[in-house]
């Protein structure tokens, strides 16, 4: 296991390596010359040259890709642009509202999703499953933005069961006042793809030759669904909860930037319509360790759940 672990951190070396070469290669010759971005109508040639020196974009390209790497290295992406605020200091501070949105939607959502999808599998053929079935597929041909406008109206202006949007510095007021409706609407969104995806992981299990012969001895189906197919099944719901984790510190863009919840999605996109290419340089960086961290913790955990897979 541990030298599965050195070597797995070994590979994420070059791999982190493409990312900010293919970053560097982005901003620096596609994204065009921040500086007339930053200049605004004062376009003399000494205000650009002043601003040009000050971003270190008078360097030689080489040089300016070394810096990047050290802002990687030590995770200091400067200042922004728009705010002149520390980089590190504005993630920070969005980080918080992000992980306690998006980190209740996937831990509802999930808990719902693989229950209701096991109930639905063990019911498979039935009337139930059908329904449920159809439903989801309905429910996964709207759009998001239709629920949250649609949540937002009904349920917020006329119903006047949440409010419309708002946060606060309090972590209970927001646990308890701002945080319920877009919780609501998000686990919603989420659950119906969800529940397809592992009632077919249940449905797939339960096909298999070790069902039949649990029957066979006479377990239960309680027993044979719990103990061994929710087990065996557990490898593709670990594979796609990994795969949204990483996406945690992203927050859910379009419920914060409804809600008004200031965390790292909204900041994205104010990120994105200023031009703010260090908080987006910083985030995208922060997004790509994440999500190789997170897969290396997947196998780890695919190896925990199941001792027969092999770790290589």
């Amino acid at each position: 296991m541990l030298a599965f672990i050195i070597r797995r951190v070994g590979q994420m070396v070059p791999t982190l390596f493409g990312v900010m070469l293919l970053l560097f290669v982005l901003f620096n010759w596609v994204g065009g010359d921040p500086s007339y971005i930053l200049a605004g109508k004062n376009l003399s040639p000494e205000a650009l040259a002043n601003i040009r020196h000050q971003l270190g974009l008078d360097l030689p390209l080489p040089q300016q890709f070394l810096l990047f790497v050290k802002q990687v290295l030590t995770l200091d992406f400067g200042v922004s642009w728009s705010t002149q605020q520390p980089v590190s200091s504005i993630l920070h501070s969005r980080i918080g509202p992000s992980l306690l949105l998006t980190g209740s939607i996937l831990l509802l959502g999930t808990v719902l999703a693989v229950v209701i999808a096991a109930l639905v599998a063990y019911l498979r053929g039935s009337l139930t499953d059908r329904l449920v079935t159809l439903i989801s597929t309905c429910a996964m041909s709207i759009s998001g933005l239709v629920y949250i406008i649609a949540g937002q109206y009904w349920l917020a202006h006329k119903a006047g069961l949440f409010p419309i949007m708002g946060w606060s510095d309090r972590v209970t007021e927001n646990l308890l006042y701002y945080l319920p409706l877009p919780l609501l609407l998000g686990v919603i969104v989420g659950l119906a793809p969800d529940i397809r995806f592992y009632r077919s992981c249940f449905v797939e299990e339960m096909s298999h030759d070790y069902v039949r012969t649990a029957r066979a001895k006479g377990l239960a189906e309680p027993v044979i669904m719990l103990k061994h197919v929710l087990r065996n099944a557990m490898i593709p719901v670990v594979t796609s909860l990994m795969m949204s984790l990483p996406y945690l510190m992203m927050g859910a863009m379009l419920l914060e930037t409804f809600f008004g919840i200031p965390g790292m999605g909204k900041e994205v996109v104010m990120a994105v319509d200023r031009s703010d290419f260090p908080v987006i340089k910083a985030i995208t960086i922060y997004i790509a360790l994440a999500t190789m961290l997170f897969n290396l913790l997947a196998d780890i955990v695919y190896k925990l759940i199941d001792p027969r897979v092999q770790l290589s």
